[in-house]
């Protein structure tokens, strides 16, 4: 057996672990009621094994899992803590790292994408990656005219194990939802899977960086690296050096992690404003506080193209809920496609549902932390609460899908970094519609 199928059968493996896990977890959990066992005990113990076995496999693996694995990574603060201690620094591994590939395969791909004479545009190689992600690894380098270089090289045979995998971890969108309040694994692995095609392509990956890279040319407070070479498998970036924000999460200082979360929350709002892309893959891998003090931003694989900006519709409507209209909100919301023409929906009860959405931007100054975002998530996942049944009647537009999920992603990000940032200032300078509301 040579080594792509082995690894797909090794990857297999793992991944047809998980439903099986779940189903003996069940089973267990269920003997322990019989014998008497507290029901809240038997489903902390539960989800405790759930989380420890979903981030083991997962952490095994490249392809869809991987990038499932960093997705749902990103909203370990929505766990609850006894659950979500343990498993940590397992999660933020998630984020940045995989298995390395050998230098032999490496340099296989560097000769088939940038010719065999490929060494010619390199004064160094390093043969060991300093990162890797769900579809290639990063290498560090010198460019032949000296500059430090980061090359993105994509895993042979990622194609094949991005659609393979993905398809195979929808299984796991039961386990999911057992452990990690509102989160619904779903409508994230069917998204995945349309943008399969442009992900695997870094010839599309490097004109969006390029058009960041574009936009935010000579910014004072933002920085995103220049591309020097791309093909379909490889891209060769300016080395950009900073500490990622899974340091800041782990270790910043208050400073540092106020300074990092006002620029994670402008750098949402700027991306459209300035390049019309919203960077669409907001785990803290991809960001980075540079020894200048700029905001570093990697990883251009997702995004969402917003050529007229981010939709007026959204910063109108978070200005109506604010002004208490709860008759505003229900028509705004109708009128965009969140609530469908035959569903009746209470005003006063949509504001109360969204109170807890809209707290950040109901102060001066909001301190993002892990209790808000379960108080978010539990509010929506409880059948006994009256928020459970307005989100059941609530609709997501297609063309919203994605800033959704960025936004969703986001605040997890947010909320692992901790810091206080003046929400209602950012928004009234860079979402359109908010200020004028």
């Amino acid at each position: 057996m040579n080594e792509l199928p082995r690894r797909a059968l090794s990857r297999s493996v793992r991944l047809a672990s998980l439903p099986a896990g779940f189903a003996g977890r069940t089973a267990v959990g269920l003997g322990k009621r019989i014998g008497g066992a507290p029901a809240e005990a038997v489903a902390a113990e539960m989800q405790a094994r759930a989380a420890e076995q979903v981030f083991t496999v997962l952490g095994q693996l490249k392809g869809g899992a991987m990038k499932v694995g960093q997705a749902m990574s990103i909203f370990e603060a929505a766990l609850p803590e006894d659950v979500a201690g343990p498993y940590r620094a397992t999660l933020t591994k998630l984020q940045d790292s995989a298995p390395p590939l050998p230098a032999a395969t490496v340099h296989a791909v560097l000769s088939r994408e940038l010719g065999p004479d490929w060494r010619d545009s390199f004064a160094v190689f390093d043969d060991a990656p300093v990162a890797a992600a769900s579809i290639g690894q990063v290498h560090r380098g010198t460019w032949s005219d000296g500059r430090a270089v980061a090359v993105k090289v994509q895993y042979p045979g990622a194609a094949q194990a991005l659609v393979s995998d993905i398809t195979q971890v929808s299984r796991v969108a039961r386990l999911a939802g057992g452990w990690m309040p509102g989160l619904e694994l779903g409508p994230v692995l069917a998204e995945l899977k349309e943008r399969l095609v442009e992900e695997l392509d870094y010839t599309v990956e490097a004109a969006s960086q390029r058009a960041f890279a574009d936009a935010f040319r000579d910014d004072p407070d933002f920085v995103v690296p220049e591309v020097l070479a791309s093909t379909e498998k490889v891209i060769v970036s300016e080395w950009l050096d900073g500490e990622p924000l899974s340091t800041v999460i782990a270790s910043g200082t208050p400073e540092e992690r106020d300074l990092a979360s006002r620029r994670y929350l402008e750098f949402l709002l700027l991306g459209p404003s300035q390049a019309g892309l919203l960077h669409a893959d907001p785990h803290p891998g991809n960001f980075r506080l540079t020894p200048d003090g700029r905001f570093g931003v990697l990883d251009f694989g997702a995004v969402k193209r917003l050529p007229d900006g981010m939709p007026p519709a959204v910063g109108r409507l978070l200005g109506v809920a604010l002004s208490d209209d709860a008759d505003g909100v229900v028509a705004g919301l109708r009128e965009e496609g969140f609530i469908k023409p035959s569903i009746d929906l209470d005003g006063r009860q949509l504001l109360d549902y969204i109170s807890t959405f809209l707290r950040p931007l109901d102060t001066e100054e909001f301190t993002f932390d892990r209790a808000w975002l379960r108080e978010l998530f539990s509010q929506i996942k409880d059948p006994r609460l009256p928020a459970w049944a307005i989100d059941l009647k609530l609709n997501l537009p297609r063309e919203y899908v994605l800033i959704h999920r960025v936004w969703l992603g986001g605040l997890g990000v947010l909320c692992q970094l901790g810091g206080t940032v003046a929400c209602i200032d950012v928004l009234e300078d860079h979402l359109p519609g908010f200020a004028d509301s």
